[in-house]
């Protein structure tokens, strides 16, 4: 089993910047990519941002210039850097973890910290 913890979540004003942190412990056989996920209040999950072991890097096109994924695959760590936080930021933000076994994909979650963009 694997746990996933998400740290670095809080209030921060618009234009600000937060740095969120994952890192995963347990037994985990390969990582393929870990992934931020965002929840806003009455909307749907949606991909942040991810990155895969081997550094290879996507983002959701709102957080483009704005946001920087970063890994430290001895820690089993994923971060992510935000900057000119914007309302619309805010949300629960959910770390994703996709282990490959050999044999199958399995997808790991957090529980999720909250950001919240306010003045």
């Amino acid at each position: 089993q694997v746990q996933l913890v998400e740290s670095g979540g809080g209030l921060v004003q618009p234009g600000g910047s937060l740095s969120l942190s994952c890192a995963a412990s347990g037994t985990i056989f390969n990582i393929y990519a870990m992934t931020w996920y965002r929840q806003a209040p009455g909307k749907q999950r949606e991909l942040v941002a991810g990155i895969t072991y081997s550094g290879t890097i996507n983002y959701a096109s709102s957080v483009k210039g704005r946001f920087t994924i970063s890994r430290d695959n001895a820690k089993n760590a994923v971060y992510l850097q935000m900057k000119s936080l914007e309302p619309e930021d805010t949300a629960v933000y959910v770390c994703n973890l996709e282990d490959w076994t050999g044999s199958s994909l399995i997808d790991y979650w957090g529980k999720g910290t909250l950001v919240t963009v306010s003045s």
